[in-house]
């Protein structure tokens, strides 16, 4: 219980960045947003834009540890991120019966430290780097900006706004919804 919480917390830390910003604007690297003393999961729940995530988080029980200590730093989708989804994904992945896919999904967004932009950008331009969930997603960054890619091959997310500080991490907010690549293998 205590791992999926975990990986819930990373997940929503995840998500909680893709909620202030359009889909098509260019990532802002840096430029620090405060929060006050809100941890993650208070932010994406008095955020507007994060509506749906706040709903995931609580129905896959990843609240009270993205509440807890951390560090975090989440890939937050979007409430129009989510809207991208296929016709009926979302309402079948809050479906309790299917609680251990959305905990997978929601943790596939988070990872286990505080990566601040600066820290983003200070790794190699193209890095593989591993999840709450356990698989591993690769960021790309250039003069395009941010993007997020699951496996090769799939559709590449864009990081929008960065540095949105927590108490517990920070949130990046991103215009999609990453799906891990073992949930994909499994959906096909």
């Amino acid at each position: 219980m205590k791992i999926q919480a975990f990986v819930l917390g990373v997940a929503l830390s995840a998500l909680t960045l893709s909620a202030t910003s359009s889909a098509h604007a260019a990532p802002k690297m840096g430029g620090k947003m405060m929060m006050g003393k809100k941890n993650i999961v208070q932010i994406a729940s008095t955020t507007p834009g994060f509506k749906t995530l706040a709903k995931a988080v609580v129905a896959a029980g990843l609240a009270p540890t993205l509440s807890g200590k951390g560090p975090f730093t989440v890939f937050a989708p979007t409430d129009a991120a989510f809207a991208k989804l296929p016709k009926g994904t979302l309402a079948k992945l809050l479906k309790p019966a299917n609680k251990a896919t959305l905990v997978k999904i929601l943790t596939y967004h988070v990872i286990a430290k505080k990566a601040t932009a600066k820290v983003v950008l200070s790794m190699a331009p193209t890095t593989a780097v591993p999840t709450v969930e356990g698989e591993t997603v690769v960021v790309v960054h250039g003069a395009g900006g941010v993007t997020l890619q699951p496996q090769k091959g799939a559709r590449k997310i864009n990081v929008i706004k960065t540095d949105i500080m927590a108490s517990n991490g920070v949130i990046h907010v991103i215009d999609g919804v990453l799906i891990p690549p073992s949930v994909m293998r499994a959906m096909k």
